[in-house]
């Protein structure tokens, strides 16, 4: 199992400051959230990229729906140069209006519906965007017309950015969505449920429904003729940093369920106490080493 930290605080220096600690520290990844109107997290990751050598830079997570393809494939392509191949791309949909208020103060929500179709369309059309090649493109919502004259440099990674998606289980179209690339980020939806409950999802959730959800993905990749290429399974939580046995205590079970990622973090810290948090529970180490 690999370990992330997820900044969860505002300030742009305070998370370049961390990045190299976290490295330092034992992590292998650190990430920072992607909002609407706030810290630009591509800049911030650029900036981590130039201060540090091992460890893997993303967001926890990018609405793709949100994002024009075009300028998030020349951030993320920007930001693996520099890094030289270590961006994660998290992509999700973004959050419906009736969940997070402030996520459409510029806008309205184009519905579930719309913002899936922008997902599909966004994440294959970066692909073709990431090589810096001349190509034409045609969907439902995006069109890209061929040009020859001052193409941007292509990735570093191959065949594409690490591009971890949300998944809703046991919701077959979502999920096939997240079989096709190289990671889930997992949602959970009991099959009862109308909607995606967060507290609900907490409590519900198990290393055991995940197992189930793991045997599902490998038989679709092995259908995709993708069963030899790496795919991660990502569990986010909490743990304390400071009794190493407690802490394995809860992440050990998603461990032996198949997860390949815990990301630690912990969104209930206030603003004004994130600074001292984050070093600390950095310095302390990932959970289960």
């Amino acid at each position: 199992m690999q370990h992330g930290f997820i900044f969860t605080g505002t300030d742009p220096e305070l998370a370049v400051e961390l990045a190299p600690l976290a490295e330092a520290s034992g992590w292998h990844a650190f990430f920072v959230w992607e909002g609407i109107w706030a810290t630009d997290p591509w800049a911030t990751l650029a900036a981590a990229a130039m201060l540090t050598e091992r460890i893997r830079l993303g967001t926890m997570l990018t609405p793709v729906p949100r994002r024009r393809p075009w300028e998030l494939a020349g951030q993320t392509m920007t930001v693996d140069r520099l890094s030289k191949g270590r961006v994660i791309l998290s992509a999700g949909l973004g959050v419906p209006q009736d969940v997070e208020q402030r996520f459409w103060i510029f806008e309205d929500d184009p519905g579930r519906r719309v913002r899936a179709e922008l997902l599909d369309e966004g994440l294959e059309l970066m692909q073709r965007l990431w090589q810096g090649e001349p190509f034409e493109y045609e969907g439902e919502h995006f069109r890209a017309h061929r040009t020859d004259t001052m193409l941007p440099p292509a990735i570093v990674q191959r065949p594409r950015i690490t591009t971890w998606v949300v998944g809703v289980w046991p919701r077959m179209k979502s999920m096939r969505r997240v079989a096709r690339y190289d990671g889930w980020i997992p949602n959970y939806a009991p099959p009862s449920a109308s909607g995606i409950d967060p507290l609900e999802q907490q409590r519900t959730y198990t290393p055991e429904i995940t197992g189930e959800a793991i045997a599902w993905i490998r038989t679709e990749r092995e259908r995709l003729g993708l069963a030899d290429r790496a795919f991660d399974v990502v569990q986010e939580g909490t743990t304390g940093g400071t009794d190493p046995a407690a802490d394995a205590a809860v992440v050990r079970p998603w461990a032996d369920a198949g997860v390949t990622w815990w990301l630690e973090s912990d969104w209930q810290v206030p603003a004004d106490e994130v600074a001292a948090y984050a070093r600390a529970r950095i310095t302390a180490g990932p959970p289960l080493r």
